[in-house]
């Protein structure tokens, strides 16, 4: 009897597997995503290179359904539609682009992958991208270790993936054994909260006021800018800004944090700078949630609402003498607003999310790897808030 279907098995089974482990949400799994170029190279047909796509990519982002449940307190069919659907777009080009053929022409096919997903449109979506894993393989190597990591996931497609393979966990393992997570910007302090959904739709001022008190309570001696999670002061109105500047008088403490500005057509998601004497909007988010909070669609529908994507707007602003590189919520699971921001140089990163609706997943943990893995690649500080 002929076993046709065992490699095919194998192959979809080991990408599962490669999905799940690298995305667990542990920083030094994530070069396990490394082994994927090669399981899509080894397919032997088309479907196969399809399927094993899918189960990456559904592997990776398994949080996704039981979060988009929690959010939108339903059942997990609407999350489990969205799972599958944001998925197809990789699966579509990975599929597209496999090859019977095999050397450089195997190896450029994936390298144009590796591209589409990392850039709109289709990365919008292209969360588990390996070249992620770049940071724990070639800490503090900046553009050479992210060249060095495409050109690796690229041979791996080719007659010489047992050496590039070699070679990559070599670099791999030596890093996971002197592994140390990136510095904490100087004067810097992030605020992690615990107020589940209800921190940016509780806008009282007793809420407000209790923010300020756990400002006060945890401020060590030498910071000057404190971070607050994603929408920790909900809708930005003058009244907020009022009551936040007479809170902070008489002080030398800046704070940084989420809300939301509202116009006309929708909103937008943003980072807001206050302090005694003054206040601004610092970064307006360029990419929002697909679907929950960016919603394209609505224009054509004659209906107004979502937020405003501002793809390639702001990606580096200023705070005192500092530059920084904002990135809030899903802005942290996918390539370009990391790499755009990072080629201006910035002092450090600055990263912000609201994850109360992903409780019981890994969503919240992938987001804090895949930033410090960033961070590290290029040497960066990084300060952090979330809410949960």
């Amino acid at each position: 009897m002929r076993l046709d279907w065992l490699q095919p098995f194998s192959l979809t089974l080991a990408s599962a597997a490669t999905g799940y482990i690298a995305w667990i949400g542990h920083v030094l799994t994530l070069p396990a995503a490394i082994a994927f170029p090669a399981l899509w190279s080894l397919a032997r047909s088309r479907r196969t290179a399809g399927l094993v796509s899918a189960v990456y990519f559904l592997a990776a982002s398994r949080g996704l359904p039981q979060g988009v449940a929690a959010f939108y307190r339903s059942d997990i069919w609407p999350g489990l539609i969205l799972w599958i659907v944001a998925s197809s777009g990789l699966v579509i080009i990975h599929a597209v682009l496999w090859s019977r053929g095999s050397g450089g022409w195997k190896a450029l096919r994936y390298t144009i992958a590796m591209i589409l997903m990392a850039v709109p449109p289709f990365g919008i979506v292209g969360w588990a991208h390996p070249v992620t894993a770049a940071g724990v393989v070639f800490p503090g190597w900046g553009w050479a270790g992210l060249a060095a990591v495409t050109a690796g996931l690229a041979i791996l497609t080719t007659r010489y993936r047992p050496a590039a393979a070699v070679t990559l966990a070599g670099f791999w393992l030596w890093s996971a054994a002197f592994w140390t997570g990136p510095q904490i910007g100087w004067q810097w302090q992030g605020v992690d909260l615990q107020l589940g959904d209800s921190l940016g739709r509780d806008t009282s001022l007793s809420r407000h006021s209790d923010l300020v008190a756990t400002l006060r309570s945890e401020r060590r001696p030498d910071t000057a800018y404190m971070l607050l999670p994603e929408s920790a002061l909900g809708f930005w109105t003058q009244s907020v800004e009022r009551f936040w500047q007479r809170q902070l008088a008489g002080g030398d403490l800046s704070v940084i944090a989420g809300a939301a500005v509202v116009d006309q057509d929708g909103y937008d998601n943003v980072l807001v700078r206050v302090s005694a004497s003054d206040s601004e909007i610092l970064y307006r988010e360029r990419m929002p949630v697909p679907g929950s909070m960016w919603q394209p669609w609505l224009p054509l529908l004659g209906r107004s609402g979502g937020a405003a994507a501002h793809f390639f707007a702001n990606p580096i602003v200023s705070v005192g003498n500092q530059r920084l590189a904002p990135l809030i919520c899903y802005e942290q699971l996918i390539v370009w607003p990391v790499l755009q921001s990072l080629f201006y140089d910035p002092d450090l990163i600055v990263a912000v999310g609201n994850g109360w609706w992903t409780k019981e997943t890994t969503i919240v943990e992938v987001q804090r790897v895949s930033t410090q893995a960033w961070a590290r690649l290029f040497g960066k500080p990084l300060v952090m808030s979330f809410n949960i």
